[in-house]
């Protein structure tokens, strides 16, 4: 008889259980018929596999060898098995592009890139508040690409196998409204917001940490935060009601002004995802230039760059505007907490 992947199963499934009887109900055997096969797997195999007693099953030290294999080669199907899947859904769907990003005007920018870049093929978007939410459609091949973003150093949503190539790193600016007595300066010190209300929009990254992070060391504790979508926190800023966060790529809109922070407090980092296996290289090359070229259209025109100091716009938004870009990085270990993003 021949090894097969079911054997592995049920060798694993009867040290699960610790028992022949609990194992036979977990398969949807019945107990004989269970016994028969670790029989005919342990012909094969050479040897006993687990010792009976009064209480249950133990392996022996064959079995504990198989077990450890068998605990390496199932999952390592299970993951071959969501590749494949994965790879021939996108050589089904063809010249297809769907793209997943959160909220800011990138996504509608890249877009309009793609269009020119690569005309015959379809694109579709899916916006989401979660970078993690966006990172397992990815993982799981329902997205091709998403345009996401951490707070400064922060490391992207902890993925396995996905690639993350770093865009650009923005300053976080503050809107206010065009009368507000701020607006007249080219940038903002954070501690002269500190009797202000604020207006951000949600997220599931440490973004909250780090804001209330840089205003306890600017002297003071925000006094409110209405977290809602980015046309409510402009409503909000346009009638005076609070200040809000936004980033330096923010489109020039009627009744605001953005400004950059004094001294950089907040830095947004823009990140392009992918899984590598699903993308041919040359699609990966193509999204990612367009991204960069979008990314840098939107910081030319932006009041939050044009406002920043030459030195911090050109440490800052430089990084993502040519070929010098970070080199892909996997995601690692490392944990995100909840919090708000930057509209």
């Amino acid at each position: 008889m021949e090894l097969e992947l079911r054997h592995l199963k049920t060798i694993r499934a009867i040290a699960d259980a610790g028992s022949l009887t609990r194992a036979a109900t977990a398969l949807g055997l019945a107990q004989p018929a269970l016994s028969a096969q670790l029989r005919r797997i342990e012909r094969a195999l050479g040897g006993a596999l687990f010792e009976r007693g009064r209480h249950g099953v133990r392996t022996t030290a064959l079995g504990e060898l198989v077990l450890e294999r068998t605990r390496i080669v199932l999952p390592a199907v299970s993951d071959l098995q969501r590749e494949a899947a994965r790879f021939a859904r996108t050589r089904r769907d063809g010249e297809r592009l769907r793209l997943g990003a959160t909220h800011g005007p990138l996504l509608g920018a890249l877009v309009d890139r793609l269009a020119d870049a690569a005309p015959g093929t379809s694109v579709s978007t899916c916006a989401s508040w979660s970078e993690r939410e966006l990172a397992e459609l990815l993982a799981e091949g329902r997205l091709d690409f998403v345009l996401t973003g951490t707070c400064g150093s922060a490391p992207p949503p902890p993925c396995p196998h996905l690639v993350w190539e770093e865009i650009a790193v923005d300053p976080v600016c503050v809107m206010l409204a065009d009368g507000h007595p701020l607006a007249r300066g080219r940038e903002v010190d954070l501690a002269t917001l500190a009797d202000e209300e604020w207006a951000c929009v949600p997220g599931d990254g440490c973004f909250a940490d780090c804001f209330t992070a840089a205003c306890a060391r600017a002297g003071f504790t925000p006094r409110r935060m209405y977290e809602t979508d980015t046309a409510s926190c402009v409503h909000l800023v346009q009638v005076g009601r609070a200040v809000g966060l936004c980033r330096a790529t923010f489109p020039p809109t009627p009744g605001l002004a953005v400004r950059p922070l004094t001294g950089t407090p907040l830095s947004w980092r823009h990140l392009l995802g992918w899984h590598p296996s699903a993308q041919h290289p040359d699609t990966a090359t193509t999204v990612l230039t367009e991204t960069r070229a979008a990314h840098a259209s939107a910081a030319a025109a932006s009041a939050g760059h044009r406002g920043a100091d030459s030195g911090a716009a050109s440490r800052i938004a430089g990084r993502g505007a040519d070929s010098g870009a970070a080199a892909p990085a996997r995601t690692g270990a490392g944990s995100i907490t909840s919090g708000q993003g930057v509209g």
